[in-house]
């Protein structure tokens, strides 16, 4: 099968790495994909959002399954337009993306349904949301309702903060129109976890949990980021605990946005708070997650490939979806001054230095400049280590991303650190 992939981060270059492992794909194309990705599928200049582009070239090529990477198009419809040319598509459509690219939406879902999440309000006012703030004081959380790459929310620990935190996004948008309206909510105590689920409809398939950390610096101190680094399995949340996430939260989910005529196919990923009254839904997201993936894809022993048809062909509930039992851990080897500004075009020297087998490599901002791996973004790189537990992956990854080099580079050197604590 030709199967082309959309997207250009890591989050791609590890869905084409696990797809390339695939013996039904004859032929792989990435838009726009990066240098990593180029490795192993054809990179073609098309922008994610260009939706005739990707279309037309797809039905040129006679592409057999297009797989939908990033948020944004999902958001915008990309899987309607597609589908609309007849062609096959994994992933949401438009009214089921909507439980990522409205914030209001997702919270008004869950509370209609009964779904553990935080208290909240949600404000298109700028002066109400800063009354509804005096009122109910830090520390609190305020988010943008839409799309904002993963920094659109801000845990405010003081009444400061939370007012500048409101200026930011909804007088000084910076984050665009997804500012418009936010919503704010109370402040969670517990252990964060991620879990990804193949879903179609009312069936589904969870995936094995992770831990992201979002904070740029070392302690979870410093503002939010797309995502520093995760690790899975997550050891010291019970497995009765994440069963009883999928319980009371995904699988919930899933049957309300069939009730809501907005069923869902793809991958749906929950983001936790493991409270001391048991898991709380923090946010969800309408595809497959990043830096999640990078530890996710790695465990899967199944053909991912076999996955996606099953689901589109209505048969989800009897494929064959097994993990292995070792631990992943990914270190995101950033650009400096990321998640602020941040220069672009610094080579990137020491990959070829990585031992095969040592470590994967998933490029998730690079492009190829007159020969060279050089930085395009934000996030550089994420460097995983495999283990037969969250040590030796750890040691791996650490190992491997000290040989890789570029200027101002940078990295948590605490990602994992939670799963190796003493607890009492």
């Amino acid at each position: 099968m030709k199967v082309m992939v959309i997207g250009r981060g890591g989050r791609e270059h590890a869905i084409v790495w696990k797809l390339s492992q695939s013996l039904k794909v004859s032929k792989l194309y990435c838009a726009p994909g990066n240098g990593g990705i180029a490795q192993l599928a054809e990179c073609v200049e098309i922008d994610e959002q260009d939706f005739a582009g990707i279309g037309r070239f797809a039905k040129e090529q006679a592409v057999d399954l297009v797989v939908i990477g990033p948020d944004d198009p999902l958001a915008a419809g990309i899987v309607d337009y597609l589908e609309g040319l007849g062609l096959l598509v994994y992933g949401p459509r438009k009214n089921a993306a909507e439980i990522e690219g409205s914030k209001v939406f997702m919270k008004h879902l869950l509370k209609k349904y009964n779904i553990p999440t935080a208290a909240y309000e949600s404000f298109d006012n700028y002066e109400d949301a800063l009354a509804y703030l005096g009122s109910h004081g830090a520390p609190i959380v305020i988010k943008a309702d839409g799309l904002a790459a993963g920094k659109g929310v801000i845990v405010a620990r003081t009444n400061e903060e939370a007012e500048k935190a409101l200026q930011t996004i909804m007088l000084d948008k910076a984050f665009g129109a997804s500012g418009n309206r936010v919503v704010i909510e109370e402040f969670m105590e517990g252990q964060e976890m991620s879990l990804l689920a193949f879903v179609d409809g009312n069936t589904v398939r969870p995936m094995v949990p992770s831990q992201d950390h979002k904070p740029v610096f070392d302690n979870d101190e410093g503002p939010n980021t797309g995502g520093m680094g995760t690790y899975s399995p997550v050891p010291h949340i019970p497995q009765e605990i994440v069963d009883e996430a999928i319980r009371t939260i995904v699988v919930p989910t899933a049957e309300a946005m069939v009730q809501e005529g907005r069923p869902f196919r793809g991958v749906l990923f929950a983001g936790l708070m493991i409270t001391a009254s048991g898991p709380r839904t923090v946010e969800f997201n309408a595809r497959f997650g990043d830096p999640e993936t990078q530890v996710v894809l790695p465990r899967l022993e199944s053909d991912l490939l076999d996955i996606f048809l099953a689901s589109l062909d209505g048969r989800l509930a009897e494929a064959d979806i097994r993990f292995s039992g070792d631990a992943a851990v990914c270190v995101i080897l950033a650009s400096p001054g990321y998640p602020g500004s941040y220069p672009k075009g610094l080579p990137i020297t020491g990959l070829e230095d990585v031992p095969e087998g040592d470590a994967l490599v998933f490029h998730a901002g690079t492009r190829v400049s007159e020969g060279r791996t050089v930085t395009a973004g934000g996030r550089v790189l994420g460097v995983v280590g495999m283990g037969a537990d969250i040590a030796a992956a750890r040691d791996r990854a650490y190992a491997a991303s000290e040989r890789i080099r570029f200027e101002g580079k940078h990295c948590r050197t605490d990602i994992a650190a939670k799963a190796l604590a003493p607890r009492s």
